[in-house]
């Protein structure tokens, strides 16, 4: 009767918005709490930052995990058909809100509800991927952040070739069973055309290619560009292992992977944009739909540079090109 005062006492503080969650579900199950099921893409480790971060901006927005709010937590460790198992799973258990990030969840998500809202923290081109009919009016029922991957991905490729400016052979790693990813390749290819350089892709779609195609790149690369998803986040430690002995110089999509022994990065801050999204989650029980909440963009990008991977591959970096770096890990 207690814990049963203290919600309405809750709800009243929330002005009483909170009690905008489906009724339908609320009548079938007076004592269940709103449910929020976070699908991560990669696993606790890799994904640890990101859900702290969210955590946190939903306590702020007076979400308390176990209190108001259940969340019911699972992990795919980079695998497609574990993203499509635990999605049908969260159907099951009848959550009000699917929370994830990356383009295969997401469309894993997309597939198997139509009806459930879908937030997304960080996806590489929802329009391009049909997650999403438009940035500014998303339509159905997924809504969330966008890091444009596609337009920031020639900065990228420049910025390797400022660094290196001998080089002359790229290697593209990336999961190419992720469609944002190959959205990624094409411009990665448009901007090697232009800069004269040539572009090796070798095939990564499970954990177990990653090994492999760093075999196949001996020789035939002199730097790597790295698009991150799930896959490569959940092998993370073994991805960086490879290429710290390869001595290739990569750039990647997050600093995450720069405090980890990368190189460089240049991209936005990804636990700021899981902090925006709790602000997504939010809004859904007071009513919003999220096909009626515009798809937003971070206005701010970073890069970070790690001078111990530079000087232990051999690299020797510019002054220049170091004044340029918003963030210098040594």
């Amino acid at each position: 009767m207690a814990s049963h005062i203290q919600r309405r006492k809750f709800l009243a503080a929330l002005g009483g918005a909170a009690a905008a969650w489906p009724l339908a579900a609320r009548a079938q199950q007076p004592t269940k709490l709103p449910t929020v099921g976070y699908l991560g893409g990669a696993g606790p480790a890799a994904d640890g930052q990101r859900v702290a971060s969210f955590v946190q901006q939903l306590r702020e927005l007076g979400w308390i995990e176990g209190r108001n709010v259940t969340i019911e937590y699972r992990w795919a460790e980079g695998r497609p058909e574990q993203m499509a198992e635990i999605a049908a799973e969260f159907l099951r258990l009848k959550v009000d809100v699917i929370f994830t990030w990356a383009t295969p969840p997401a469309i894993a998500a997309k597939q198997a509800t139509s009806v459930i809202p879908i937030v997304l923290a960080v996806v590489g081109d929802p329009v391009g991927t049909g997650l999403v009919v438009s940035l500014a009016r998303p339509g159905g029922n997924v809504t969330g952040l966008s890091i444009q991957e596609t337009e920031i991905a020639s900065k990228r490729v420049e910025l390797l070739r400022e660094v290196m400016p001998d080089v002359r052979h790229l290697a593209f790693i990336g999961n190419l069973g992720n469609p944002g990813i190959m959205l990624q390749l094409r411009e990665v290819q448009a901007a090697t055309r232009t800069l004269g350089l040539e572009i090796t892709t070798p095939e990564i779609r499970r954990a177990e290619d990653i090994a492999p195609a760093f075999e196949a790149l001996k020789g035939h690369a002199e730097a790597l560009y790295v698009a991150s998803d799930p896959l490569l986040l959940a092998n993370r430690v073994r991805f960086n292992t490879l290429v710290l002995t390869a001595r290739l110089p990569a750039i990647y999509n997050s600093r995450e992977w720069v405090e980890a022994g990368g190189l460089m990065s240049y991209g936005p801050n990804f636990l700021d944009l899981f902090r925006r999204a709790a602000g997504y989650v939010d809004k859904i029980p007071r009513g919003t739909k999220p096909g009626d909440i515009p798809v937003e963009q971070p206005t701010k990008f970073a890069f970070v540079l790690n001078l111990t991977t530079a000087k232990a591959i051999g690299l020797t970096i510019p002054e220049s090109f170091l004044l340029r770096a918003d963030e210098v890990i040594e």
